[in-house]
């Protein structure tokens, strides 16, 4: 529920100042109003919303620098866990990430951008978990609930992008290169950051 309405805020979907009624919400996905108000009340402790007397929960001012800002820090950790990964990475891990590599450059040739989120998902599940860092897997999360990955397929090149800065990020864990995956890792997420928040800005302009 939080997450449903985070990411249509993070997209663009609900403009500053939107009002969001428990009511409303639950309706339109099918479900009671008390989820809906718990996490409305969730978001707003995150910044996402202010409660304003007399009209309920708004949507607070949201810019594209915010987004940037949310996939910088996303970027630092996700390039440490890159280069752990590069460091401990197994034999049986990247024939595994070899073969997701390659149906995920099927998918973007193909331009399936549905097959393509999922691969996409895959694959840094993979390099994440060869990291062998619970900890800052979990501090990651933290950041990738911020991530609206529905709205990507809607984003021009994103196809493109994906299937580049995944090569690099592959080539440079399977050749156990550290230093090259953290700068692949965390230019990767930059230019992903990057995509949305143009996609924001133009949504906003719209």
């Amino acid at each position: 529920m939080a997450s449903h309405l985070r990411q249509s805020i993070m997209a663009g979907e609900l403009a500053p100042g939107a009002s969001v009624r428990a009511e409303a919400v639950g309706e339109a996905l099918d479900v009671s109003a008390t989820p809906v108000r718990e996490a409305l009340h969730a978001l707003r402790a995150e910044g996402f919303l202010e409660l304003v007397p007399r009209k309920g929960f708004t949507v607070r001012p949201l810019v594209a620098d915010d987004i940037r800002d949310i996939f910088e820090a996303h970027a630092l950790v996700a390039g440490e866990l890159a280069a752990r990964a590069a460091v401990r990475i197994t034999d049986e891990q990247i024939a595994e990430l070899g073969e997701n590599q390659k149906r995920l450059m099927e998918a973007a040739q193909r331009g399936d951008k549905g097959q393509l989120d999922k691969l996409n998902d895959g694959f840094h599940r993979a390099v994440y978990l060869a990291s062998g860092s619970e900890r800052l897997r979990w501090a990651l999360g933290n950041f990738v609930k911020y991530v609206p990955t529905a709205f990507y397929a809607q984003i021009s090149g994103w196809p493109e992008i994906t299937a580049q800065d995944h090569s690099a990020v592959y080539e440079a864990v399977v050749s156990r290169d550290p230093e090259a995956a953290r700068s692949a890792m965390s230019q990767h997420i930059r230019n992903s950051g990057e995509k949305l928040a143009e996609y924001f800005e133009q949504r906003q302009s719209a």
